[in-house]
């Protein structure tokens, strides 16, 4: 960064400490620091910013949530639940909800995706919630300016795709189109440039998949293709980012579980496991965010339950890996049941 960018930032001190002061201002203090002066909010605002955050380990992992909203003054819900994006912060334990997007006041499209790049959240896809028709929409919220905008539109319609991040774009992966046939095709979206490209076809077809970025691959677990639907498969096709190659891989998952929110990774030994074994209160209705070393864990003990959130923390000891749960505090406000859900490192 340069030291014009930097000049006076905070008077009567330094360049650099003025620089590492701003650095530390909680995201919760941005919306607010801004608008001090043009200088504060040219620099908050900026992409450079964001990343001396990163380098000085100043950013804060935060989950955020594809959420059921509670019903409107607290009558029983009728119909399909409405959505809006809750953000749980791990280190003030505290829960917030996004402003709603502009296009969709009332409540997030049905089964919408999610990922998060470079401090930005971006949501696509999904059934709009008054026709049920799929939409090819794209929304990012940038955690800097408190604002969403839109996109450029999906390549095409597809539903319960597989989703993940890598440095700036979002990759997605199978799903099903329209007319619900399985899909093997892949795209990857440029967030700065607002760009799609198509990738190589996966390996074969794969419908209700579940997407992680596993250190510089893309994992997209499980799925069927269009004459085995429900019959979901043990296998996985992988994406480097470096050769730009599928590789398939067979027995990652267990074959006839459904993989969506649900998939989680061993820190150690990288093997893949299911959110809902860990605990028999977050067996149904399953949601895991991984936030660093921990994830953020939730669902319920059995239908219509309560929905509770965990923690969770992998050990060792002699006797190999162990997950340790720690409940987590939450309001009615934001115990609703989560759809999907993301890492944003803001």
């Amino acid at each position: 960064m340069e030291k014009t960018d930097i000049a006076e930032l905070v008077p009567g001190l330094p360049d650099d400490l003025g620089l590492e002061c701003l650095t530390r201002l909680p995201y919760s203090a941005h919306p607010g620091a801004i608008r001090v002066c043009r200088r504060w909010r040219h620099l908050l605002e900026s992409d450079d910013f964001y990343y001396q955050r990163k380098k000085l380990g100043h950013t804060r992992e935060l989950a955020c949530l594809v959420q059921a909203l509670p019903a409107e003054n607290g009558e029983k819900p009728t119909g399909s639940p409405r959505y809006g994006v809750t953000v749980f912060d791990r280190v003030s334990q505290s829960w917030e909800r996004l402003d709603p997007i502009p296009e969709y006041p009332f409540g997030l499209p049905l089964f919408c995706q999610s990922a998060s790049c470079e401090g930005k959240l971006v949501v696509m896809g999904g059934w709009d919630p008054a026709t049920y028709e799929p939409v090819t929409k794209v929304f990012v919220y940038d955690f800097r300016t408190s604002q969403w905008r839109r996109g450029k539109d999906m390549p095409s319609r597809r539903s319960f795709f597989a989703i993940g991040a890598f440095q700036g774009r979002v990759y997605i992966a199978g799903g099903h189109d329209e007319n619900k046939n399985a899909l093997r095709t892949a795209w990857v979206y440029d967030v700065r440039r607002d760009q799609w490209t198509e990738l190589n076809p996966m390996s074969q077809e794969r419908d209700e998949c579940e997407g992680m970025v596993v250190g510089d691959e893309f994992w997209v677990v499980s799925g069927y293709a269009t004459e085995r639907q429900g019959m979901f498969e043990g296998s996985a096709d992988v994406y480097d980012f470096g050769s730009g190659q599928w590789r398939r891989v067979e027995g990652v998952w267990k074959a006839g579980q459904c993989p969506r929110s649900c998939v989680g990774i061993h820190e150690k030994d990288g093997k893949m496991m299911s959110w809902g074994e860990l605990d028999p209160g977050v067996r149904v209705g399953v949601c895991g965010v991984t936030l660093g070393s921990r994830a953020l864990v939730g669902g319920a003990e059995y239908q219509e339950a309560p929905h509770r959130f965990y923690m969770v923390e992998i050990l060792e000891n002699h006797e190999g890996q162990k997950c340790k749960l720690t409940r987590v505090s939450v309001s009615d406000e934001f115990s609703g049941f989560v759809q999907s859900g993301c890492c944003v490192e803001i």
